[in-house]
């Protein structure tokens, strides 16, 4: 009779942890619909960010160009102009504001700003998170690939279900399946997409 308890709460037991993986396992295999192949669109412009290193060249008046960076408050110091807003600005349209700005002091003065490093804003950074094995941010590229991404942040941990993971798309608020496992540990180009600014790749843990 006790053995017979025994067994029962055993196969109850079992019943019940298959269950919970079975669960867990539907769950990192949610039904995301698969990532477009193609995502890119030749008109991106490079948005400036924090840190991001800017070249400003005033014609004939060399006094008045400079090299700066962007304070971590998204504003820049140059000649003449104190607190000059730049986050989310592209070169051209920074380079009108300073034209705009200047001509209070000098006449007609035509500028040129020049990108010599890129971090972008924290909107259109590529973000990486889970069973990475560097999780981080990523400063955006036109053309840029899931491959790209996995090669900077160093593949997929041991615990990784890379083919269970995705990619939360934040330009149309939606979430895509990705194959990692497949792109990363069994070189299939077909499991490659394009990513675009401001992306989030999810990897989840595996739970075998």
């Amino acid at each position: 009779m006790f053995m017979s308890i025994v067994r029962s709460q055993l196969v109850r037991r079992i019943s019940t942890a298959v269950l919970i993986v079975t669960a867990f396992g539907m769950a990192g295999c949610a039904k995301f619909p698969p990532a477009p192949d193609k995502s890119a669109t030749p008109s991106y412009n490079y948005l400036i960010g924090p840190l991001d290193t800017l070249q400003i060249i005033v014609w004939r008046n060399p006094d008045l160009s400079t090299s700066v960076p962007v304070r971590p408050d998204g504003k820049v110091t140059v000649p003449l102009v104190e607190d000059l807003p730049v986050i989310g600005k592209n070169a051209t349209q920074l380079a009108r504001d300073i034209e705009k700005a200047l001509g209070k002091f000098i006449r007609d003065p035509v500028v040129t700003v020049i990108v010599n490093s890129f971090n972008g804003p924290y909107s259109e950074q590529i973000r990486v998170i889970g069973e990475a094995a560097k999780p981080q941010a990523l400063p955006y590229r036109q053309k840029m690939t899931l491959l790209d991404v996995m090669i900077a942040v160093g593949g997929l941990t041991d615990f990784a279900d890379g083919n269970s993971a995705s990619v939360l798309r934040v330009s149309d608020g939606k979430q895509y399946r990705v194959r990692l496992k497949d792109l990363v540990r069994r070189g299939d180009v077909s499991a490659n997409i394009e990513m675009l600014p401001g992306d989030v790749v999810i990897i989840p843990q595996s739970w075998f």
